[in-house]
């Protein structure tokens, strides 16, 4: 399954990251003798694993909430790892996926990638090169993971403000001033002042560069009320 190669380097010296932020890397292989060198691979720079005969077996487990990515098979009995790819799309599983097939052709490689794969790697692969696709792997789920968290704190705060304080916050966005606000809100340019105020202190903002850039971050059905 791999070639000899030097291997990666574990964590740098200092406190462990917490339980909830170690790596993990999901493997689904029908041979048994794949998981195994592969669990001894990650073992060995330390990044721990979970591993799956199957793809149904994989959909019927919960998994931990933590950084990582999948490697999958191409070819197992039942779903392909190309369907389970799709399954784990549509149910929300967001990790990167890196292919690891012995039956792979350019054609099935590019179906995987253009479906999101992270990479796409044919046996034998030296160690080196697996462990560098799933390091990269890794940093970019924790990338994702750090966006998706801003854009989570920014909804829920936004979720603070009143239906007015709301509709002040995306006239400042749009670059209207108090006086146009009023306006265009059919209220006194005083009550605007302090809805802004509510609106910067409940956004825990010292700007309005802040708040446009806290509001680009929020989730589009959020802004428009379709989600609590």
């Amino acid at each position: 399954m791999i070639e000899d190669g030097s291997l990666a380097r574990g964590s740098p010296a200092g406190h462990p990251p917490a339980a909830e932020d170690r790596p993990l890397v999901v493997i689904v292989d029908d041979s048994d003798t794949i998981r195994t060198a592969l669990e001894e691979l990650f073992l060995s720079v330390d990044i721990e694993t979970l591993s799956f005969e199957n793809a149904r077996t994989l959909l019927e487990s919960t998994l931990p909430d933590r950084p990582g990515c999948f490697i999958l098979d191409v070819r197992m009995p039942g779903l392909s790892g190309l369907d389970l790819q799709s399954e784990l799309a549509e149910i929300g599983h967001l990790m990167p996926i890196v292919f690891l097939t012995g039956h792979g052709d350019v054609p099935m490689s590019i179906r995987a990638i253009k479906a999101g794969a992270f990479d796409f790697k044919t046996k034998p692969v030296r160690d080196q090169d697996l462990l560098d696709a799933v390091s990269a792997a890794i940093d970019a789920d924790r990338a994702r993971r750090a966006v998706y968290k801003v854009a989570q704190d920014s909804a829920m705060r936004f979720n603070t403000l009143s239906p007015r304080e709301r509709q002040v916050l995306q006239c400042i966005v749009g670059g209207l001033l108090n006086k146009q606000i009023a306006y265009e809100l059919g209220v006194m340019e005083v009550t605007i002042k302090l809805h802004r105020g509510n609106v910067m202190r409940k956004m825990d903002v010292g700007s309005v560069a802040e708040l446009v850039r806290i509001w680009d971050q929020i989730p589009v059905p959020v802004r428009q009320g379709d989600v609590a």
